[in-house]
């Protein structure tokens, strides 16, 4: 009986972790699209994880044309 309930634990632990992770993603998006716009630094940490996971990250500033151009 006791060889059946550790992958039993296992499973209710990992299932656990997944949909907290779920939870904290969901957060994070609902704290961005309130201000439905991304800026360069996110409103917290849950919101700058839903960035990493969705890939909506923002690495920098970067510009999309050469500097030459804005004269």
């Amino acid at each position: 009986m006791t060889a059946t309930m550790i992958p039993l634990i296992i499973g209710l632990v990992l299932s656990a972790a997944v949909f907290v992770g779920y939870v904290v993603v969901l957060v994070g998006m609902r704290q961005e699209d309130r201000r439905m716009r991304l800026g360069e630094a996110p409103p917290s940490r849950a919101a700058a994880l839903a960035r990493r996971v969705t890939g909506c990250h923002v690495r920098g500033r970067a510009r999309c044309f050469p500097s030459s151009w804005s004269r």
